[in-house]
């Protein structure tokens, strides 16, 4: 049961991801959360630093594709500022919007990746759709009230799978 929560890979933030590590796992597309994952939440506010890394993800090969619980309009428009297709209005975990994400990108479960800073939602919704799932840290402090709460129990989930060297942060 703990293995659905448990990452794949645990980095610090989107720019400590190793793009060729993810190419020796033969990985050519990533599902990426955007609210602490790509931009403090609610956001729109897209610098040129994600925009590079957005296009060196493209340069390497990989296909993105935002997959957010956040509101449809949000989503579209950040998405365009990044060139990207998104998808919203499926509640993670559940698989549909995975689904969804794996049919823009055309790709399989097993060569795509899902990139998030949620366990109960990116993490889980990854795992349980067959993907390589990808924790970060939450890039801010800022964010809907029921993730608040949520985050005690992934604070506690998190010390007890690194205590039992499940997961470790990787620092690259």
């Amino acid at each position: 049961m703990l293995e659905l929560f448990c990452p794949d890979l645990y980095i610090e933030n989107i720019y400590k991801l190793d793009l060729n590590y993810l190419k020796k796992k033969n990985i050519r597309g990533i599902l990426i959360d955007i609210d602490n994952t790509l931009l403090p939440w609610n956001s729109a506010d897209i610098d040129n630093k994600l925009i590079n890394w957005v296009n060196l993800c493209k340069e390497e090969g990989f296909l993105l594709c935002i997959i957010s619980n956040n509101t449809a309009s949000r989503i579209r428009v950040c998405a365009n500022k990044l060139g990207i297709p998104a998808v919203s209005g499926h509640y993670k975990p559940l698989k549909r919007a995975f689904k969804e994400g794996l049919n823009i990108l055309g790709t399989k479960p097993e060569e795509t990746a899902a990139i998030g800073d949620q366990i109960f939602t990116d993490i889980l919704g990854a795992k349980r759709s067959g993907l390589f799932a990808i924790l970060v840290k939450p890039i801010g402090d800022k964010e809907f009230f029921g993730t608040k709460i949520i985050r005690k129990f992934e604070g506690l989930i998190l010390k007890y799978m690194e205590r039992k060297n499940l997961i470790f942060l990787n620092r690259y």
